[in-house]
Formats: structure tokens, C-alpha cells, sequence
């Protein structure tokens, strides 16, 4: 893999170094313009000063490491592979009889460290700062959060039946659902409306206080003191609080989807979210492999920045797609697995097939 460990170290090194350059660079502009539209924000907040401002950069800075540091990686990958064109270093290691793999090889191990590295810092920094931003945001910058009650409104869906309640206490069998109405549906059809002041789980279904029956087709009423009333609905389905991926590392995010499932609740996205918090940071390693096309030919062909260019258009293309799959992995319009690898798997197929067509 490394005939020469002068060439790897070298090489790595060169793509470290602009790597890095890269980053603090796009993060320094990025974070300079986007204080400048939240500053204004944040200094309208009562007691607010510099030492606030200071703490928005602390908390905004990780986001635009995970947002940027693949487009850092595949800049510095373009620059790296050019310069070492401009200058026939690249004629000189196959002249030494070093193939265009093993010329890329330490670029890929120094992408494959920067991955971890990523994912390490995303899952244990980013998602923290992430949560206090959003939490810090939706109180508009104030230092304490107002008082307010929380909202627990519920739906819930169990068969044909959507169950509503307007706060929920309690868990497993002590459940206890206040402000139910029940949508009773047979074959997507209404047929009944039911309401009840309190509900609490019995053997195959609830047991509703208070009820109040809305009969559609004869539109009569009735009550009850108690109804028992069949369902699916189990008492977890209520107790089991939305999740935001972006706010959970990976290792509560996994036993958090598994609840949910087991409540029976959507997860797919959740699923797409968790395998994405993996091949995300892992893409570092495929942008060697697409900004390779600029590190070969021959660059008094005059076509150098031609190649610099595909290798860009092939390194942007990636993201795009990779969006673009998730995006279709939210909507439930593919598997989880497939919304958040395919990309990359399609791409280090375009990559070596374009690398092994034209070099190898």
C-alpha cells in the first residue's frame, strides 16, 4: 500500500494541512456573516452583551464543523492533487512505479482518521450545542427561560382509530389520558365520536369516565358514567415523546428508536437520521477518491483546471445526492438504509470506475 513512506507521509501531510486551512477559513467567514444577522437578535434580549455573543459563536461553531468539514476535505483533496500535477510530482511517483491508488492511499487513510474524528466530535459536541442553540433560539436569546406550561396534547393512531387527549400522566398501567376524544373509524369511515373527562388502560382497550357518545349516521347522543372501549392504542404509544436525532448522540438516539418502535410509532426517519450520523462524517473518505480525476494528466495539456473542475462537480454532485436521498428517506419514499447509503455507494463506484478507466 505505501512503497514509499517518504511519498505517504508526504502526501498526508500536504492534505492534513489544507484540509485544516480550509476549515478554519469557511468557518471564520461563515460564523463572521452569520453574527452579523444574529447579533442584532441576540443584543435585543434584556441583559445581553459581548459574553452572549461569545456564547452563540461557541454553540454555532460546532454546526458549521459538521456542515463544512466535507467541503474542506474535498477543497483541500482538489488543491493537494493539483499542486502535486503542477509540479509532475505525480509523474515522478509513477515513474518510481507507484500506481494511482497507492498514490491516493494515504489520502484516504488521512480521511478515514478525520471521519472518526468527526463523528466522535458531532456525537459528543455538536448535538449538545445544537440542543442549547435551539432551546436558547426559541426563547429569543433571553437568559432565563420564561415560565410557561408545557403543551402534552397527544394523538395517538391504532387501527382505523385516532385517539386525542389533552394531557398525559403517568406510565404503563397508571396511565392516565385527560381530554380524550376518540375517533371511531371503520374502513376510513367515521361512525362515532367519542369524548370522556378521563381514560385509563384496562384489558384490550380503555376504560373512558365521563362519556359522551356521538352516534354519525343516527346523530343521536348518548352518555355513559363509564364505557369501556376496544382498542389497539396501548398506554406507551402516549408516553413516548417525540425525538429530534440532531439532539441525541448516537448511542441514546438507537434505544430511543427501539421504544418508539416498540410503541408502535413511524421510525423510519429516526432510522435514516441514526445510519446517517455514520455515513455522513464517513464521506470525508470518498472525497479523495472524486477529486482524484485532478491529480492525473498531464498538466502542460493545458487541461488541469478542466480536470479541477470535474473533480468539484463530481465532489458537489455527491452532496446534492446525498440530500437529496435523505430527504426521500424522511418523505418514506425509500428504506432508511438505502436514504442514507446510497449515495456513497454509488459514488465510490463512479469514483473508482472513472480512477481504474483512466489510470489503472
Amino acid at each position: 500500500m505505501f512503497p514509499s513512506n517518504t511519498i505517504a507521509w508526504y502526501t498526508a501531510k500536504m492534505f492534513v494541512v489544507r484540509s485544516a486551512a480550509f476549515l478554519i477559513g469557511l468557518i471564520v467567514i461563515l460564523e463572521s456573516l452569520d453574527l452579523l444577522g444574529e447579533s442584532g437578535k441576540i443584543l435585543a434580549a434584556a441583559g445581553n452583551g459581548e459574553a452572549e455573543l461569545w456564547t452563540y459563536v461557541s454553540l454555532r461553531v460546532p454546526q458549521l464543523v459538521q456542515l463544512f468539514l466535507p467541503f474542506s476535505v474535498l477543497l483541500a483533496t482538489l488543491v493537494t492533487l493539483a499542486t502535486l500535477n503542477q509540479n509532475s510530482e505525480v509523474v515522478i511517483f509513477k515513474a518510481a512505479g507507484i500506481s494511482a491508488h497507492q498514490i491516493l492511499a494515504p489520502l484516504f487513510i488521512a480521511a478515514f482518521v478525520i471521519a472518526v474524528g468527526n463523528f466522535a466530535f458531532n456525537e459528543a459536541v455538536t448535538t449538545r450545542a445544537t440542543a442549547q442553540l435551539k432551546a436558547w433560539q426559541d426563547n429569543e436569546y433571553r437568559r432565563t427561560p420564561a415560565a410557561s406550561t408545557p403543551v402534552q396534547e397527544s394523538w395517538v393512531r391504532g387501527g382505523d382509530d385516532l385517539f386525542r387527549a389533552t394531557s398525559v400522566a403517568g406510565v404503563g398501567d397508571a396511565t392516565l389520558l385527560k381530554g380524550v376524544t376518540i375517533y371511531d373509524r371503520v374502513d376510513n369511515r367515521l361512525v362515532r365520536i367519542v369524548m370522556a373527562d378521563t381514560a385509563q388502560p384496562v384489558a384490550d382497550g380503555w376504560r373512558l369516565a365521563n362519556a359522551r357518545s356521538f352516534d354519525v349516521a343516527s346523530g343521536t347522543v348518548k352518555t355513559a358514567p363509564t364505557l369501556d372501549f376496544a382498542s389497539v392504542v396501548v398506554p406507551r404509544q402516549f408516553t413516548t415523546t417525540s425525538i429530534n436525532p440532531a439532539f441525541l448522540p448516537l448511542w441514546e438516539l438507537r434505544p430511543q428508536i427501539a421504544e418508539q418502535r416498540a410503541a408502535g410509532k413511524p421510525v423510519d426517519t429516526l432510522v435514516a437520521a441514526a445510519w446517517h450520523k455514520i455515513s455522513g462524517p464517513l464521506s470525508t473518505v470518498l472525497m479523495p477518491l472524486l477529486g482524484a480525476v485532478a491529480a492525473f494528466g498531464l498538466a502542460r495539456s493545458g487541461r488541469l483546471f478542466v480536470r479541477a473542475v470535474i473533480g468539484m462537480f463530481l465532489g458537489f454532485a455527491f452532496f446534492v445526492a446525498d440530500n437529496f436521498m435523505l430527504a426521500m428517506g424522511n418523505f418514506g419514499a425509500v428504506p432508511p438504509v438505502m436514504a442514507a447509503w446510497a449515495p456513497f455507494v454509488l459514488f465510490l463506484l463512479i469514483g473508482e470506475a472513472v480512477l481504474i478507466r483512466t489510470e489503472e
